[in-house]
C-alpha cells in the first residue's frame, strides 16, 4: 500500500480544497446548491482521486485516477471563472486559485509521465513508490523537486 499522504500533489490538492471551502463560505445562501456545492465537490474530488489511485494495484490504475483528478481540476477552474464573472470571488482570488490549480495540473502530468515510464514489469504500488524517479514527489525528499518537471514547493 502506498502512503498517498506523502505525495506533494495530494497535499497541494488538500490545500486547494480547504481554500475553496473557505471562499465558498462567503457565497450567498442562494448558491448552496449551485456553485458552492459544485466547487466543493470538484475540489475535494481532485485529492480524493489521487488518494484512491495511489491505493490501487497498478501504475495504469493510478494513472487513470490521475486523469480523473485532472478532469476535476479543470471542472473546478471553470466554476471558479463563473464565480468570478458573477462577482462571487474577486479577480485576485481567481488568479491565486488558478495558480494553485495550474501547479497541481503540472504535477499531475509529471507524475503520470513518471508512472508510465517506470519499469513495465512492476505492477505493485510499493515498487514505484520507492523508485528514485518517483520519490522526488514525496515530502521527505529535500527540495521537493522532480528531476523531470522541475516542480518544487517554492514554484
Amino acid at each position: 500500500m502506498n502512503n498517498y499522504k506523502e505525495l506533494k500533489i495530494w497535499q497541494k490538492s488538500i490545500e486547494l480544497s480547504v481554500k475553496i471551502y473557505h471562499i465558498t463560505q462567503t457565497f450567498p445562501r442562494t448558491e448552496v446548491f449551485g456553485l458552492t456545492s459544485q466547487m466543493r465537490r470538484s475540489a475535494s474530488s481532485v485529492a480524493t482521486n489521487i488518494a484512491e489511485g495511489a491505493g490501487r494495484n497498478s501504475r495504469k490504475e493510478f494513472s487513470n485516477f490521475l486523469g480523473i483528478a485532472n478532469g476535476s481540476s479543470s471542472e473546478l477552474e471553470t466554476q471558479m471563472i463563473i464565480a468570478s464573472k458573477v462577482n462571487l470571488i474577486s479577480n485576485a482570488e481567481l488568479k491565486s486559485l488558478q495558480k494553485l490549480v495550474t501547479e497541481i495540473q503540472k504535477m499531475n502530468w509529471a507524475l503520470k509521465r513518471t508512472l508510465l515510464r517506470t519499469s513495465p514489469s512492476s505492477t505493485n504500488t510499493q515498487d514505484w513508490s520507492t523508485n528514485n524517479q518517483y520519490s522526488g514527489l514525496r515530502t521527505q525528499d529535500s527540495g521537493l523537486r522532480t528531476q523531470d518537471s522541475g516542480l518544487s514547493a517554492e514554484d
